[in-house]
């Protein structure tokens, strides 16, 4: 399973919602994570309300 919470650590050069979604669908391409867990709310300058709906949709 992906956590939310692994990926920010993981990657702190983040800057922005779209590099995070980025890195998400990246992710999702190279390994085999079936789900995705998200146990934290990014907290970009940029999160949009619809946060969960847009990481969902990058994902799967």
């Amino acid at each position: 399973m992906l956590y939310l919470s692994e990926m920010l650590i993981q990657h702190h050069e983040l800057q922005s919602f779209d590099e995070l979604l980025t890195l998400l669908e990246k992710t999702k391409k190279e390994s085999n994570e079936r789900f995705f867990r998200m146990d934290v709310k990014p907290s970009f300058f940029d999160t949009p309300e619809n946060w969960e709906d847009r990481l969902e949709a990058a994902f799967y």
